[in-house]
């Protein structure tokens, strides 16, 4: 799968799991997430390669406990590092 490919899909579980997502040009300053009045925002940094982007967006995602049972791609779930035997959400 190519990294555009599987940076999308990463945005895509994103947003499933309750990110809003935006897309901005930080200048370098890196893409990443926080919480905005109670809501979890990532920001990804229009500065930043596909690679980068994707490298950061899975750390965050990583990260986020509800992710593990998520339906994803295997080439995603091994990005993530998620075991194969984890229970896929319906």
């Amino acid at each position: 799968m190519h990294t555009v490919e599987l940076l999308e899909e990463a945005i895509e579980l994103a947003e499933r799991s309750g990110f809003h997502v935006r897309a901005e040009w930080l200048a370098g300053r890196g893409t990443g997430w926080c919480v905005l009045k109670g809501q979890n925002c990532l920001f990804l940094d229009l500065s930043e390669t596909p690679r980068e982007q994707l490298d950061r967006v899975t750390q965050c995602l990583r990260e986020q406990p509800q992710v593990l049972a998520a339906s994803m791609s295997p080439t995603l779930r091994r990005a993530l590092d998620v075991p194969q035997n984890v229970r896929k959400a319906a």
